[in-house]
């Protein structure tokens, strides 16, 4: 098994970004995912913690609260599957979402990442940020291609 360092956390402002999945506040994030509603993909509860363990997991906290969460399922080489970029409505509008993609793509696994997907209903401007662009095919879905590596 080849050694990963750890990957810090980091303040800004109030809030703390970690990658640290035991810091994951796993009823927080089954109820944003799982739980019906917009966002739901409705995972049966069982199969839930495979999700997290088969994923990297980055989270944000307000005062020790989870109040953001996001997820990479990569072979950290070829491809990353951007999923599940969260802030709660109370916290958005304060860079939170920038800081959260800035974090994820800065990420030693990821950083060397060839292409990265993401599927969207409404955040294209954020991403547009990070080099994603819109497919023809279906404008829900996005792509980045690191040619410069």
């Amino acid at each position: 098994m080849t050694y990963r360092p750890s990957y810090p956390d980091i303040t800004v402002g109030e809030y703390v970004l970690s990658a640290n999945k035991k810091k994951v506040d796993l009823q927080y994030v089954y109820n944003l995912l799982c739980v019906p509603s917009r966002y739901s993909t409705g995972l049966p509860p069982e199969r839930f913690a495979m999700v997290i363990e088969n994923s990297l997991c980055f989270s944000v906290f307000h005062h020790g609260k989870q109040i953001g969460f996001s997820r990479v399922i990569s072979d950290c080489t070829e491809f990353a599957s951007l999923w599940d970029v969260f802030i709660d409505e109370p916290h958005r509008k304060k860079g939170l979402g920038k800081a959260l993609m800035k974090y994820i793509q800065d990420h030693p696994r990821l950083r060397g990442v060839f292409r990265w997907f993401l599927m969207t209903e409404d955040a294209h401007g954020l991403y547009q940020k990070f080099g994603f662009k819109s497919e023809a095919y279906n404008p829900y879905v996005m792509r980045k291609v690191n040619t410069g590596l």
